[in-house]
């Protein structure tokens, strides 16, 4: 995934209302009007919503004479997740090696060169 399509993706994830759009769709397509019930913001406000998923590529819009359903497109997010996971090792031996240093302190207590040590 390039830089900018990850960049679009989170852009659009920051949104709470964006992210409660995609928690929606997860359980299958749904209208402007189904996705704008449970806000408190207009219609119009909704669709700009959709425009911002669909540019990152979250969504896709389909057409059924006036009806314009959407659904989710999940490549993005397994894109996103990949991204991270390269991260998550990085935080495991971090707290792996934390996990040492807390058990040697509670294995030597009174022991002052421990903290000398620290990682």
């Amino acid at each position: 995934m390039s830089t900018d399509a990850l960049t679009l993706t989170f852009s659009a994830l920051a949104d709470p209302t964006r992210r409660a759009i995609l928690e929606r769709l997860s359980h299958g397509q749904a209208a402007v009007n189904e996705l704008a019930a449970p806000f408190a913001i207009s219609q119009p406000a909704i669709s700009k919503h959709l425009k911002v998923l669909e540019k990152a590529g979250l969504i896709a819009r389909g057409r059924d004479a006036q009806w314009r359903p959407a659904r989710l497109q999940a490549e993005p997010l397994r894109e996103v997740s990949q991204w991270v996971e390269r991260y998550r090792r990085n935080w495991e031996e971090s707290y792996d090696r934390l996990d040492e240093y807390l058990q040697k302190l509670q294995a030597n207590p009174d022991d002052s060169t421990s903290l000398e040590n620290t990682p």
